[in-house]
């Protein structure tokens, strides 16, 4: 049996040079395969930046700033646009600096400081938001008042007319006229003229009560699902507005000279 070299350790790099070139070969195949995938995800994500710059024109054209409802809604809407931006900025600043293209040297410092910009504008979109939502409930409940009290004047009108009325089919003419939908009481021929106008009375009376409780309760429908946004979009704001700062603080290698 031959007997090893004295002056060669049978775990020296040439006794196992075969495997260590397999696993060097192995590496380098892995990193080539990791470059295209990295360079491959930078470019999705700025095409997710295209394609949130898309939504931000849209949302703000036509620009109708002073409309309150179209501000809170305006804002909602860049609440919930913003996973399309973070996915993109993250696959952006993916790899850090390595294998940049040099134009991407001054674009990323660019997106580095504006991820502080969209986040301080977050921030400040919470108080502006709760103003608008006190200022729309306000002007919901402004707007239902005003219906009720148009409603309240043509049911006095009609009141005041069947006061002066002298026959029972001018009566139920001035009630076609207060119920467009023809719902009005049973008026027979055999009741006294003073005991319709008591009927009619009531009528109107349970008509109005009907009506102000339609009107409170359409008012709370509109404050609870003003309320749900409201919260929903203000704490989307925070969120994204600290995710946002949290791009910037750690872009802090984008923001140096390369």
């Amino acid at each position: 049996m031959n007997q090893p070299d004295a002056n060669q350790s049978p775990s020296s790099p040439s006794a196992s040079n075969p495997q260590w070139m397999k696993t060097v070969e192995g590496l380098e195949e892995f990193s080539l395969n990791l470059l295209d995938s990295m360079i491959l995800l930078r470019w999705i994500g700025y095409g997710l930046l295209v394609f949130a710059l898309f939504d931000l024109i849209v949302i703000f054209i036509p620009l109708n700033l002073m409309n309150r409802l179209w501000e809170f809604q305006a804002m909602g809407q860049l609440v919930e646009r913003v996973p399309l931006s973070l996915v993109g900025l993250a696959l952006v600043f993916y790899g850090k600096e390595n294998y940049r293209y040099k134009w991407e040297i001054s674009l990323l410092k660019i997106l580095s400081w504006l991820t502080l910009f969209v986040g301080l504008l977050y921030f400040l979109l919470i108080p502006w938001s709760v103003a608008n939502t006190l200022q729309i409930d306000r002007q919901y409940q402004a707007e239902i008042t005003t219906q009720v009290d148009q409603r309240l004047q043509q049911i006095q009108q009609v009141n005041d007319a069947i006061a002066k009325t002298t026959t029972k089919e001018q009566i139920a003419q001035l009630l076609g006229r207060l119920d467009r939908e023809g719902r009005i009481p049973n008026l027979k021929d055999s009741q006294q003229l003073t005991e319709v106008k008591k009927k009619v009375s009531e009528y109107i009376a349970q008509g109005e009560s009907k009506m102000k409780a339609e009107a409170q309760a359409t008012l709370n429908v509109q404050r609870l699902e003003l309320l749900k946004n409201s919260v929903k979009w203000n704490l989307g704001a925070l969120v994204s507005g600290a995710l946002f700062i949290f791009i910037w603080r750690n872009t802090r290698w984008a923001r140096r000279r390369w």
